[in-house]
């Protein structure tokens, strides 16, 4: 068995759902490799993603884990099986593993939804913006690793699942460069509000019901509710939140922050109103 170096956030993450089902079995890594005629490390490599899994081993597993949820299943071997080299893999070893990780998420995520509160987000940033955003770094950062960071976020933009961001005025009005880049920032998110997939929804300081938006997130929509995940920022990179309390927990507060925010319509007029006036 050929082990991986540097398991990616999929690959851990369905270990971490045989890990689950397994343990909601009530068995051990020896009793669950015992069935599978293997043994207790080869477990521990699949639970953590560093070692593969066969759509035959899974469904075996599965089987002696008495999981019966077909979609569920499925949907594990779908990831356990794809053997896709995403765009992102050129930037292994040049950047951190959680741009890679984002950048892969992204690009399987059924829907996208967004909560900003001090940056434009990521997908609709302007190349200025981000490079402005990047250059904030401490340590600073060199040409070189600035100019890979700002491609990559560029390639991420090619957005294709539904995609709802709710930002917050702080975050339309920081001037993260100059006013030049701020006016073009914001032309740029109405060009993007008009995409049939994109929706675009602003916070006014003035409105009321903002404690529910207080935090930064990112959900991303698996093939099953259950197999959903949310991002938030760390001062390490980024955190792949997956429980299933939390997930219904930030689910809850998207729903609660969607709420209060303005609707598509006036989230336009609200942003070109900020543009004109730079």
């Amino acid at each position: 068995m050929v082990l991986r170096r540097e398991p990616t956030a999929r690959h851990m993450r369905l270990g971490v759902e045989l890990r689950r089902l397994r343990e909601g079995a009530g068995l051990t890594t020896i009793e669950a490799a015992a069935l599978l005629g293997a043994n207790r490390v080869q477990i521990t490599q699949i639970e953590s993603g560093l070692a593969g899994v066969s759509d035959e081993r899974l469904r075996r597993l599965a089987s002696h884990y008495d999981c019966t949820d077909q979609e569920f299943i499925d949907a594990l071997v779908a990831m356990a099986t794809d053997r896709t080299r995403g765009w992102w893999e050129a930037y292994r070893g040049q950047l951190p593993t959680s741009f890679l990780d984002l950048a892969e998420l992204e690009t399987h995520a059924a829907f996208l939804h967004e909560v900003a509160i001090l940056y434009v987000p990521g997908l609709l940033q302007t190349e200025d913006y981000a490079r402005a955003v990047f250059s904030a770094r401490v340590p600073e950062l060199t040409d070189d690793e600035l100019a890979l960071r700002v491609q990559h976020r560029m390639r991420r933009q090619q957005i294709t699942p539904a995609y709802d961001s709710v930002i917050h005025e702080s975050a339309l009005r920081i001037r993260v460069s100059d006013r030049a880049a701020s006016r073009t920032q914001l032309l740029k998110l109405l060009e993007l509000s008009e995409a049939d997939n994109i929706t675009i929804r602003a916070i006014p300081f003035d409105l009321d019901g903002f404690a529910s938006a207080a935090s930064t997130m990112t959900y991303a929509g698996g093939p099953l509710p259950k197999l959903d995940t949310v991002v938030r920022d760390v001062p390490h990179g980024s955190a792949f939140i997956d429980s299933e309390a939390q997930l219904t927990a930030f689910r809850t507060r998207f729903r609660k922050v969607e709420a209060v925010s303005l609707d598509p319509g006036q989230s336009r007029d609200f942003i070109n109103r900020l543009a004109k006036e730079l």
